[in-house]
Order: structure tokens, then sequence, then C-alpha cells
């Protein structure tokens, strides 16, 4: 198991046929042709599925079409009983073939994603729907009966009778990649292929070294434990990088769903992870989490139930640290009550029927705040405007008795002659404004308002530095956890009643429905809306994944999201960006709270090689002496490469050069933001690398989390720490991103980073 993405390329031996009769690591080529072979195989039997899939969808048209012209009559005006049950049998007879139609429709798109080659010899394949062949052989069995539990439950500790668990990644009807599992060693045919990262661990397992099979043993007695830990509370998954915390989270996810259905698809499960590339991967390595129950969500997108919108987009540092810190929701609501928010007048003024009535500023202020403590304040107004009209009435009624006996000035009518007048409606759009959160927020671009409503929770620098950051038609990651907590401040703007469509009593044409639909049906779906119910979307279970990364107010946006769920977290502090460790304990802390909560750690690194690991733990416990660095079980013998170079740009040109000639996969090019448009620009120009353009990936060292690939460039160590948040840890991930090969480039001879690799790992630990 490995937490790498899909765009990452196989590290040797990825993609490898684990063998018994070899210990030799195989060729590029042998890689590529075999990994052929077994797509085609894989591509010839989804082939298979999708013709028959075609023949049920034309059979099921000509039921439809059966069912049409199974009663015919030319009776226009009444209908007789015989009639009335001929039409209802010919009514359910087409809604079935139509309901098998949807079915098949909605399915076409991954149908396949699973094989189980199990010690009987028996082959089956895991999918959306169940496919059976003119034989009513099996051809795909459907992921939720019983004969698929062991594609979500089993494990190298009990495989449940499987030898080897392949996951196929399918675009539209086509195979683009697979990866296996092997489950059973010992009922392994020697022959047996394993493709993909699962190699790395049949080849473990096949080792005849004693230390190997232990290590083996360790991998996956903690990866089990972790997975089928109980689902109530929240389940922490700790360990460096290279050590399968990803997958093992995600199938902890897929054996929830499958020992505890019910609980989990009635109430949803939420996956959140760092980028959108990262969710890319999470859909190869369990494609059934595409599921309806399952909710996939990059950080930025998390917010989007409640804002139609989403963001990938990263701001600096300094605005990162002041957008992310709890202070922001001490600012955020002296923001809300900031007199250009919120609104403000000096009194209200009204004529009824030739008096004069007035509310004071303070009386006002008495009203709002009373309307607040039990009312959210878009949600505030009509109780508002009840109690003014309340006060206004009396007054009213004070300046003369009659007027509270006059049967012609009833409480609505008087309320009608109060609210027609301009000034009154004026006042409210003034007093009492439906608040949006992007327009609460864009108030803070003005430095005026941000050093306002800044307390003393910012500094003057920190106040400009947020307002700097605030751009309404460029919105950040940080800034939907911000408008999140806005929403939860004021509520969510009230619909507006013309923009409301009326409800037909008839179905539109082609609607698709699945059940019979009475009138009574559709007129009783216009129910009121609950005006205490939450906005947002809620889950029965919260999977996050590099929680390292999640700021406090982020923190706070997912917990809106699971405050009843139970929670699984997955992330090393050793590797995270943020750079006050403390506060977001305290936001875990205070997530947590008293509720049952269990740790697993995942101690192996059989990703990494131990040369670049070595380097990599010395760096990171120099800043962080009590890092959880695992032990790494891979050694090529090959020493990172250290580097000074005159300039950057033509130092990373060359190290490129020379991975390419090294390694026959991916090469990752960190760099800091400071410099990596010029050696984006260097490296897109460079001849000697026109063969290998499309190896070559250039990110920063944000962007590179969650990332890995062959040979790995680091670009002035130095600068990354200067210019990241985290500083050395964000240095630490850059490190630990390649499989095989490092090279790292500073300006001048020994940059200040390398001063912590004087020492042993040991002793620095």
């Amino acid at each position: 198991m490995s937490n790498s993405p899909d765009q990452a390329a196989a590290a040797a031996p990825t993609g490898a046929v684990a063998s018994s009769e070899s210990t030799s690591s195989p060729t590029a080529a042998e890689l590529d042709s075999t990994t052929a072979r077994e797509l085609a195989v894989e591509q010839a039997h989804v082939d298979k599925v999708y013709a028959r899939l075609s023949e049920l969808a034309t059979s099921a048209r000509n039921v439809a079409k059966d069912g049409r012209s199974l009663f015919q009559s030319d009776r226009a005006n009444f209908v007789r009983e015989e009639d009335g049950t001929g039409l209802f049998e010919r009514d359910v007879f087409a809604f079935q073939a139509a309901k098998r139609l949807a079915s098949l429709d909605a399915e076409h798109e991954g149908l396949v994603f699973g094989r189980l080659d199990r010690q009987d010899g028996e082959v089956r394949y895991v999918g959306r729907l169940g496919v059976r062949d003119e034989e009513y052989e099996p051809l795909v069995v459907d992921w939720r009966a019983r004969a698929a539990e062991p594609f979500y439950r089993a494990t190298p500790t009990d495989p449940m009778e499987v030898v080897r668990r392949r996951v196929l990644r399918c675009r539209g009807e086509q195979v683009v990649g697979i990866e296996d599992d092997l489950l059973d060693g010992e009922h392994a045919d020697p022959g047996l292929v394993v493709v993909g990262e699962g190699a790395l661990m049949a080849a473990l397992s096949r080792s005849r070294g004693p230390r190997m099979k232990d290590i083996v043993a360790t991998i996956q007695s903690e990866q089990d434990e972790a997975i089928r830990a109980p689902y109530q509370g929240f389940t922490m998954i700790a360990g460096g990088p290279g050590t399968g915390k990803t997958v093992v989270a995600l199938h902890r996810a897929a054996y929830l769903l499958y020992s505890h259905r019910r609980r989990f698809e009635n109430g949803g499960v939420l996956v959140v992870g760092p980028s959108e590339v990262f969710m890319n991967y999470i859909e190869r390595v369990l494609p059934s989490l595409g599921e309806d129950s399952v909710t996939l969500r990059a950080i930025g997108q998390v917010a989007s139930d409640v804002l139609r919108r989403s963001s990938d987009r990263v701001d600096p540092p300094a605005a990162a640290a002041i957008k992310g810190s709890l202070r922001m929701r001490r600012v955020l609501r002296r923001l809300v009550d900031d007199p250009s928010v919120s609104g403000t007048h000096d009194q209200l003024r009204v004529m009824v029927k030739g008096d004069a009535l007035t509310v004071t500023v303070d009386e006002l202020r008495r009203i709002r705040a009373d309307v607040l403590r039990h009312h959210k304040f878009n949600a505030g107004r009509s109780a508002a405007v009840k109690a003014v009209l309340g006060l206004l009435r009396r007054r009213w009624d004070g300046l003369d008795p009659a007027h509270a006996t006059d049967d012609e000035t009833d409480d609505e009518v008087f309320a009608e002659l109060v609210s027609a007048s301009a000034t009154w409606q004026m006042f409210w759009h003034a007093w009492w404004p439906t608040l949006t959160a992007t327009g609460i927020l864009t108030q803070l671009a003005d430095a005026q308002v941000a050093a306002r409503v800044a307390g003393r929770d910012l500094g003057e620098r920190e106040a400009e530095t947020l307002a700097a950051s605030i751009d309404p038609d460029n919105w950040t990651v940080a800034d939907t956890a911000l408008l999140d907590e806005l929403i939860s401040i004021v509520g969510p703007p009230p619909p507006v009643e013309d923009d409301q469509p009326e409800t037909s009593l008839f179905l539109d044409e082609g609607a698709s429905v699945n059940e019979v639909v009475t009138t009574a049906d559709r007129l009783s779906r216009e129910v009121e809306v609950d005006p205490f119910a939450e906005p947002h979307a809620t889950y029965n279970h919260v999977l996050v994944d590099e929680a390292q990364d999640i700021t406090p107010m982020q923190w706070r946006m997912l917990r809106r999201r699971g405050s009843h769920a139970s929670w699984t977290i997955v992330g090393d502090p050793a590797q995270s960006s943020w750079p006050d460790p403390d506060e977001t304990g305290r936001a875990m802390k205070d997530l947590v709270g008293n509720a049952p909560h269990r740790r697993f750690r995942m101690s192996t690194n059989y990703r990494s090689p131990a040369e670049v690991y070595d380097l990599a733990g010395r760096v990171v416990v120099a800043v962080q002496p009590d890092a959880d660095l695992p032990t790494a079980v891979r050694s090529t013998g090959i020493e990172p490469d250290l580097r000074s170079v005159a300039e950057l740009e033509p130092g990373a040109v060359r190290a490129a050069v020379d991975l390419a000639g090294l390694v026959e996969g991916s090469i990752g090019v960190i760099a800091p933001e400071s410099v990596i448009n010029s050696v984006r620009e260097a490296l897109a120009q460079a001849p000697d690398l026109a063969d290998a353009a499309d190896r070559v990936v250039v990110v920063t060292p944000l962007e590179s989390k969650g990332l890995e690939y062959d040979g790995v460039v680091v670009v002035s160590p130095d600068d990354i720490i200067a210019e990241s948040p985290g500083g050395v840890r964000v240095l630490y991930v850059a490190l630990t991103r390649p499989t095989q090969r490092l090279i790292t480039l500073d300006r001048a001879t020994g940059g200040d980073w390398q001063r912590s690799l004087s020492s042993p790992l040991s002793d620095s630990a």
C-alpha cells in the first residue's frame, strides 16, 4: 500500500512481476511489457461486459415498447374497471423496464473496478452493477453482493480465500491502469503477476530472508488493526512518508461502508484531501468510493455545499497564516457587527394618520441585541420587524387611547400603513440589510475596515497583509473556510420569493423518476423550510487525509459537517505546513473533546530509499526532535547528490537531464515560489529534455504533498524554508518525494539547511 497519487510514476520495483523464481528487479522494458499484457487481459473482459450491457439495454427497450402496446383502448371519456386494471398492469410493466434501463445507463461509467483471484482458481470481477452472460454466469458481481465482500474486507492477515486483489482504473470503457495487492502469497501460483505498488509487498513477502518476512508481518498487522477499528469516535492514523497511511484509511472507509452499510449509506461519508489531484488518486485506489453514499472533496471544495463555489488557489504564506488562525473567528464577528456591513441608522421616524412616531437609536440597539440572541442575522429580520412594529403600535396607542379600540386600524392594517411608506422601506434596507458571506468578506479588502475590526488580534502589518490578500474575483482555499464561518454567523440569505418556480402538477417531458408519482405526492413536496436548520450538508463519517495541513479555521469548517459523525484522521505532524502546530493541536483537541478515540501508527516506510530517508530524517529532527520517523526497508545504495550551482535555472536543467538518463519514470522538480516560473521556463526550453518532457513535472513544495516521483530535484532548499509557512517541515516533504534518486541544488557551496547533516540521524533524534 502507498499514498502516492495517480500521476506519480511507478517506483522500482513498482510494476514488478512478483515471482519466487527470481529476486532481481525487472527492467523497465519488462515492466512495460508485463503491464501491457495484463491491461490487455482486463480490457478483453471489460469489452465483453459492455457488449453484454448493450444487449441488456436493447432487451429492456423492447420490453418497454411491448409494455406500451400491452393495453390499447379507444375510450376517451370513461374507463371501465377492467380497463383500469389493464392500464395499471401496462404502467407497472413499462415502469419496471424503464427502471432497468435507467440503472443500466447510470452504471455505464466505470462499471468494472475490481477483480478477485481466489485460492480455488475462481476469478470474480466486482463492479457497480451485477451483469450475467447468456448462460446466467456472472460477468460482474455487484459490489453490494456477499460474493464481493472480500474485495473490501480481505487483508493479508485474513485473506478470506483471496490470493490477489486487483483494482481496475477505467476511463469510460477503456482500462487505463491496474493495481494489485497480494493477499496470500503461500497459495499463489509461482507465475502469478502482481502489478503496481503491491508488487513491492509481494517481493518482500516472498523474500527468503527472515527479516523481510518479519517486516511484512508487522506492516500487515498494523494496517489490518487500523482498518478494522470500531467506527465510534475518532480513529487517528499516523506515520511518516511512504507508510501507506492513505490507503489504510481508504480501505477503512470501504470496510465501514460494507460492515455498517445502513448507517453510513443513509448518513453519508465525507472524504477530504489536500487537492483535486489527490482526490483523483482516491478514485483510483477505491473506485467504490464514487458511490452516492460517499462525497469526495478537496479542502477547497468542502464549503461548496453552501458557497456554490470552490477554490484551489493558495495564499502566500503570510496571508495563509493569518486566515487560518483562530484569531480570525473574532475578527469576523467584529466585521459582521461593523456598521459598514450590518447597517446603521440614527433613528426611525414614520407617520401614521398624521401622527409622527419615533424609535430611538438606543431602542433600536436593544431590539437588535434581543433578536440576535435568538436568531442569526439573516433569519432575524422578520422578528426585528415584528418587534419594531409592536413598539410603534404601543407608542401610537399611547397618543390616543381610542386607537387601541379602533376596529378600522387593527394590527394588520397598522402594519400595512407603516410598511407602505418609503421611509420605512429605506430604513430596513439600511438598518437590517440581507448579508452574503462574499459581500461581508469583500469589505476586508478595505484596509481601513481591516484595521478597524482587527482589534487586539492582528497587528497593523497583519491587518494590511489580510486586506491585500482579499480578492473577490479569485477566492483562495483559506477564504472558503472564512466564508463558511460567516455563513455560520449570519446564516444563508433568505430565498427571493419571486424567483421560486411554481410547482407543476405534471411531470416534465422526459422526466426521470424511480417510483410511481401521484398528484398528492407532488403537492406534498411543498414543505416549509425549517428556519433553524443548518445550511451545510452533514455526514455520519468524515475521513480527513493530510490532516497536519488543516488549519484551525478549516477544522471548524469540517466540524460543521461532522458534528455527530465518527472520524478517521490521517496525518504526520512532521510534514505540517502550518507555522503554529500548538494552535492546530488545540483545534484538534476541541474537535475530539471527550469522544472515544484511538491511535494507530504506521511504522514502516517501504517506498523511500533508506539513503534518501536518512538525509530527510536528519533535516527534520533538527527542528522537530519528536518527529515520527518510520523505518525505511528499501535501499538503492545510491546517496543523494547535493550540488552547488552558480545559477539555479541552468543547474535545474542539468540535474533534470541527468535524472532522465538514470531513471525510467517520472522526474519531479520542486522549486520555491520565487523561482518556479523561471525554472519552469528554463526546463521547457531545454533541448536536451525534449525526449523526456512528458516525464518532467515542476511543482512547488506544497503542491508536491502526496505526490512521488522516481527522481527528484529540490531547488534551493534554503529558499523553500524561508518562503514556506512550515519552514523546515515543508523542505522535509520535498526531500521525501523520490522513490529512487534525489538531487538538491544550492546557490553556493553548502546551504544553511545542510548544517543538520553533520550529525548521524540516531544522534539527532
